[in-house]
C-alpha cells in the first residue's frame, strides 16, 4: 500500500487498461459546529487529533487549514514518517493517544473490520475513538468554520456567494491536477501516461490563463480552491516533474503559476506547512516500483522567497 493507493500483487498501481484509479474514501461524517446533538462530532477544544503527512499533498490541505484557523492548541497533529513501507504509514515513535505505531492501528480501532486504504489525513475523536473524517477536503471545510467559536477566527475560504464557482474549479482541478499528476505517474501503459500527460498539461495551461487575468482562481481573494491546488504546485518541480514524468515544463516556467505559488507559499504560517525533505524522501524511497534504486535526488533548488507581482491583477482585470 503506498500513499494511500492499495498496490496489485506485482507491486503495480493501475487497473487493466494501465490507468490510476483513487478509490474513495470511507470515513464522512457530519460535524455539529452548534453542539445541538444532531450530529455525531461536536466542536469541542482538545477532543480531537490530527494525523498527517508532510508528505501527502491531500494531509497537507487539512495542516494549512489548522495552521489558517488558529487551531494549534485545539487540535494536536501527529506526523508520520516520511518512509511508507510493507505497513503502510508510520510513525517516529508511538502517537500519543493510543501508543500506536502504524496508522493502520487507528482504522483497526475505529472498525475492527475494516477493508480499504489507509490514508491520511485522520481526523480522530478520542471521545468516540473513532475516525471522524479521512477525506482532506470535508476535513478542511470543518476546520474552516466548525470552531469559529472557540477560535474566534471567522477568516473563511469557503464563502457562501462564491461556493459555486468555488466548487466548479475544485472539480476541475482535482480530476485534471491534484489526481492529473497521479494519473501521469501510476500509468502502467504508454496510451494511458500520455493521456494523462496531455489532459494535464492542457489543465494547468488553463490556470495559467486565468491567472493571467486574475490574481486568485476564484473572486480576488484566496480561498480553498487556491489552497488545493497550491499542495500540488508545491511538489511538482521537486516530485512530479521527474518521478511522476510531468516533464513537458516546470511551474518555475510558467510565469503566472509561479508567481502564485510564491504568492501562497508567503502567505503567513504556510511556509512552517512544507518540508521538501519529507516530499522527495517520502515519494523517491516509498515508491519502489517507480523508482526501485530508491535515490533520492538532492535538487532542485527553489526559492519560493523571491519577491512576487500579483499585488495588481484583480478579478476584474481583462
Amino acid at each position: 500500500m503506498i500513499d494511500g493507493i492499495w498496490e496489485t500483487d506485482d507491486g503495480r498501481w493501475a487497473a487493466k487498461d494501465g490507468k490510476f484509479h483513487r478509490v474513495e474514501s470511507k470515513f464522512l461524517c457530519k460535524f455539529d459546529s452548534n453542539k445541538t446533538g444532531e450530529n455525531d462530532f461536536p466542536a469541542e477544544a482538545g477532543r480531537y487529533h490530527l494525523y498527517v503527512s508532510l508528505a501527502c499533498p491531500w494531509a497537507h490541505r487539512a495542516l494549512i487549514f489548522r495552521k489558517l484557523k488558529g487551531l494549534e492548541k485545539i487540535i494536536p497533529v501527529t506526523i508520520v514518517q516520511p518512509h511508507m513501507l510493507d505497513q503502510g504509514w508510520q510513525f517516529a515513535k508511538p502517537e500519543p493517544v493510543y501508543g500506536f505505531t502504524h496508522a493502520f492501528e487507528l482504522y483497526a480501532k475505529a472498525r475492527s473490520h475494516y477493508s480499504g486504504r489507509v490514508t491520511v489525513p485522520i481526523l480522530w475523536d478520542k471521545q468516540q475513538h473513532t475516525v471522524v473524517c479521512n477525506e482532506s477536503a470535508e476535513i478542511i471545510r470543518i476546520f474552516n468554520s466548525a470552531f469559529n467559536d472557540l477560535t474566534n477566527n471567522r477568516d473563511d475560504y469557503y464563502p457562501q456567494a462564491l461556493r459555486s464557482e468555488i466548487d466548479e474549479i475544485n472539480t476541475f482541478v482535482y480530476d485534471s491536477i491534484n489526481n492529473g499528476v497521479y494519473k501521469c505517474g501510476f500509468a502502467t501503459t504508454q496510451d494511458a501516461y500520455e493521456e494523462a500527460f496531455d489532459n494535464l498539461f492542457a489543465a494547468l495551461d488553463e490556470v495559467e490563463l486565468r491567472l493571467s487575468r486574475q490574481r486568485y482562481l476564484v473572486g480576488n481573494q484566496i480561498t480553498e480552491a487556491d489552497w488545493r491546488l497550491f499542495t500540488t504546485l508545491i511538489r511538482f518541480d521537486a516530485v512530479y516533474v521527474g518521478h511522476f514524468k510531468c516533464n513537458r515544463n516546470r511551474i518555475a516556467d510558467m510565469p503566472n503559476l509561479s508567481n502564485y505559488l510564491r504568492d501562497l507559499y508567503q502567505q503567513p504560517g504556510i511556509t512552517e506547512t512544507v518540508s521538501f525533505d519529507h516530499i522527495k524522501e517520502h515519494y523517491y524511497y516509498s515508491h519502489a516500483s517507480i523508482n526501485p534504486t530508491r535515490i533520492v535526488p538532492k535538487g532542485p533548488q527553489q526559492d519560493f522567497s523571491a519577491p512576487h507581482d500579483r499585488g495588481s491583477l484583480t478579478s476584474n482585470q481583462e
